[in-house]
């Protein structure tokens, strides 16, 4: 490692999502809206079966003169027919989305416009049959306000074509349907050319209501969507930070950053910094391809990273042939150097069990501890930001790593580590004051391997 604290540090940039996790967003979406659809099919198949029974008990009851359909019998066995031919038709439909929602399949967009159709037809047949019997006071009857039923419920598609669709539809077959019904049918004879119901505009306006409730029903559904999709894609985006961003820093870190005020002021905390080095590594990449030697750091990084983190230190960056580790920032439980001191142990530990079990080549590592104060915090711009340590703590730690090669060691300590650790350090042995370079006074130096 070289004297300076080099620029290759850890970059945390996160990309936005891929067209792939969109995609997914987007199926997820669909699945949900299945569910809905789902849902509504069984919904309007109970209404529909349950009319048709009503409608079949008090249509065939009522023998009164009052009942405009009792000499009309086909009439009155074709509108039971029909309404049990829809129930029918949406279990049938309810079936279908069943078995797409279980096999994580989606519907043709062609099939939800035939059912967006045959849905909205229904009120048209119902009051196509009524006419017979009714003339024109059939384009008053309920069935009249199932076409705004049918409209409203189409929103439930989160579909802005197919509610457009669902209101065209139905101002089409009204207004056709009330041409025919007063250009066809001879008038009663209480009734005169002039009467509103046999007004054609009447029945236009009613008809354009139609559209109008389509087309708004088609806006509000296109901003609802609009709106799970942003929350969908915001709730994703931030699993995806979370994902990335701890993959570069610790869980504790992570959880700092994403809480922390946008503020690029740092804390002044009391930390040990750890320097780790990898011996003659300029020399082993040299003869190995990038591949091999990324391979190489992988294995070793691997349980070093997961000692630092159990022993409540943070890796703050990464340095190419070593790692520079924090503890005490964010967080400190007070043992800030004797966590610092048992991770450097453990790692040399584990190193040299790793080496012996062939796992890895055989390495040689230096370490050197030195805490103190330090601003430790979110430093950077709006554009760009890094969770850092800075202070002359980083320097002097970074230097007394370096100091192994000349003391032939593995493992330095500062005299105020030794202080800190107390009775843990009664194995350290001392190595008298060492000049440091850019230091005016030299500080004493202890060797724990």
């Amino acid at each position: 490692m070289s004297k300076e604290i080099r620029s290759n540090n850890l970059n945390l940039s996160i990309t936005s999502m891929t067209i792939a996790e969109q995609e997914n967003i987007s199926k997820s979406v669909e699945h949900e809206i299945l569910k809905v659809e789902r849902q509504r099919a069984l919904i309007f198949a109970i209404l529909a079966g349950s009319l048709a029974i009503i409608w079949a008990t008090l249509s065939y009851q009522d023998n009164s003169n009052d009942n405009p359909f009792k000499n009309l019998p086909i009439v009155r066995m074709i509108r039971g027919v029909v309404l049990a031919g829809f129930a029918g038709f949406e279990l049938f439909i309810w079936r279908t989305l069943s078995r797409c929602l279980n096999l994580r399949k989606s519907v043709p967009a062609i099939w939800q416009y035939i059912i967006a159709f045959v849905e909205i037809s229904l009120p048209t047949v119902l009051i196509f049959i009524s006419s017979h019997a009714l003339f024109v006071h059939a384009l008053f009857l309920p069935p009249v306000f199932v076409y705004f039923l049918v409209i409203i419920l189409s929103g439930l598609r989160l579909n802005f074509f197919i509610c457009i669709f669902t209101g065209a539809v139905a101002a089409i077959e009204y207004g056709l349907l009330a041409f025919c019904i007063i250009n066809t049918n001879v008038l009663p004879l209480d009734y005169n050319e002039t009467h509103p119901n046999y007004n054609i505009l009447t029945h236009l306006i009613k008809g354009f209501m139609l559209l109008a409730a389509g087309i708004i029903t088609g806006i509000i559904t296109n901003k609802l969507k609009n709106g799970f999709l942003k929350s969908f894609q915001s709730i994703s985006e931030k699993a995806h930070i979370m994902s990335m961003f701890g993959q570069h820093v610790s869980p504790a870190v992570m959880e700092k950053l994403l809480h922390q005020k946008n503020s690029t002021e740092g804390d002044v905390q009391n930390v040990c910094v750890m320097f780790l080095d990898i011996r003659n590594f300029t020399k082993f990449s040299e003869s190995r391809t990038p591949q091999e030697v990324v391979a190489y750091l992988n294995s070793l990084f691997d349980f070093m990273i997961d000692i630092v983190n159990r022993n409540n230190g943070i890796i703050n960056k990464f340095l190419g042939d070593g790692f520079m580790a924090v503890f005490g920032a964010p967080f400190s439980n007070g043992l800030d150097s004797c966590n610092a001191v048992n991770a450097s142990k453990e790692i040399l530990q584990k190193l040299k069990e790793e080496i012996e079990a062939g796992n890895i080549l055989p390495t040689t590592v230096g370490i050197g501890l030195h805490n103190g104060e330090a601003v430790a915090g979110n430093i950077g711009s709006i554009q760009r930001k890094e969770y850092t340590i800075i202070g002359d703590v980083v320097n002097l730690a970074s230097r007394i790593e370096s100091l192994n090669k000349q003391f032939n060691s593995q493992f330095l300590i500062s005299d105020t580590v030794k202080e800190a650790i107390g009775d843990a350090g009664n194995d350290a042995v001392s190595l008298g004051k060492v000049t440091i370079k850019g230091r005016a006074e030299p500080i004493e130096i202890f060797k724990l391997a």
